[in-house]
């Protein structure tokens, strides 16, 4: 099995017992009734079965955990210092994971079938299952300060996916943690979204700042997010494992060109359908153009250059009210007269509340600016 897995291109394999994640279900309910979830309602709609593997599927008896490297090939961070150009995270510059692993899980799962009968079902980051803590069960690696899995082969680089099947299968030993007094992910976070190691406040932190928040991101957390227009990579990238992490092998996976580091400029001028052009079959794609766009608009006022003020203005007349509101603010970072002959010219125009609040918080005097 172990043997198929690998021929199927996945690095990492191991096998959970349901009841492995005892821990699990206690720390999901401290998290949501903290509300650090945000508007992740999904998280919470699902949370007795995401806690409880029986709970999703009665019948399973063992879990096989997969792991598939995807580690860069150049420095994730360089990036960061380009600040005309979009910070986009790792996993997300070349085709979608999703697709390409599910596909491969049934693979697997159908060759399992023939070989030892039961039944299966795969997952891949889709369904209520808490694959992280499953693959540390597994012995796939640990969950490391940044809650994220760690392993020693590959460092924080690692696509999870997940057999349940009716198979009782031997299960594999997990791995202990490794992360001893090292805390280089929580110092490196831009937003201070760790209120404690192995904790992670999402509403602070940029990934769901980008990908998952819908609404305007709040006016404390911008200027913070720098260029990184979706995801965010710091804390994987800066953990000392990665020395032993090799770069994925799995082309599909691989960056394209036009992602690893594009021009904000050519970015905010994505209408609908260049959006879905560029992004065809990439994760991307499925936060939808004005929330990518809110989020280039930011990076625009947080790149210091004059030069994209014009981009930012042409924004401020966008369909989108996240757009419009990310706009304003970004032009009143790069020059607050030019918003104010901008404002000038649209006065009680702006029908969205939202819009309007951004308008009046832009244009307040400066000390009480955010």
């Amino acid at each position: 099995m172990i043997a198929t897995a690998r021929a199927q291109g996945f690095e990492l394999a191991g096998v959970a017992r349901p009841d492995s994640i005892g821990l699990a279900a206690p720390r999901l309910r401290e998290f949501l009734a903290a509300g650090a979830h945000g508007d992740m309602d999904w998280m919470a709609a699902n949370a007795e079965r995401r806690g409880e593997p029986r709970a999703l599927w009665s019948q399973v008896r063992s879990i096989l955990m997969l792991g598939i490297n995807y580690g860069p090939d150049d420095d994730p961070l360089a990036v960061l210092h380009e600040k005309t150009r979009g910070a986009i995270s790792v996993y997300a510059r070349g085709d979608d994971y999703h697709d390409l692993i599910k596909s491969r899980l049934k693979q697997i799962g159908r060759w399992l079938i023939e070989r030892a009968g039961g039944d299966i079902k795969v997952f891949v980051d889709t369904a209520p299952v808490m694959e992280k803590p499953l693959a540390a069960a597994a012995g796939l690696g640990w969950q490391g300060k940044h809650t994220n899995l760690v392993s020693r082969q590959f460092g924080s680089w690692l696509f999870l996916g997940a057999i349940f099947t009716t198979l009782d299968l031997p299960p594999d030993a997990a791995e202990s943690d490794h992360c001893g007094a090292c805390h280089a992910c929580l110092d490196v976070c831009p937003t201070a979204a760790f209120p404690a190691p192995y904790r992670l406040d999402a509403r602070r932190c940029i990934s769901y700042l980008t990908i998952e928040h819908k609404g305007q991101i709040p006016r404390e957390l911008r200027a913070l997010m720098g260029n990184r227009i979706y995801g965010c990579d710091d804390c994987l990238a800066v953990c000392p494992w990665n020395k032993f992490a090799l770069a994925g092998h799995e082309l599909k996976l691989a960056a394209r060109d036009a992602l690893r580091a594009p021009q904000l400029a050519e970015l905010a001028r994505l209408d609908d359908a260049g959006f879905r052009a560029l992004f065809a079959k990439s994760a991307i794609k499925r936060i939808g153009r004005a929330r990518f766009v809110r989020n280039v608009a930011i990076a625009i006022g947080n790149s210091g250059d004059p030069n994209l003020a014009a981009e930012a203005e042409r924004l401020l007349d966008d369909e989108s009210p996240l757009v419009r509101g990310a706009a304003i603010w970004a032009l009143g970072r790069l020059g607050i007269d030019r918003l104010r002959q901008c404002a000038k010219n649209r006065r009680g125009s702006e029908a969205d509340p939202a819009v309007s609040a951004e308008w009046a918080a832009a244009l307040a005097p400066a000390e009480s600016r955010h």
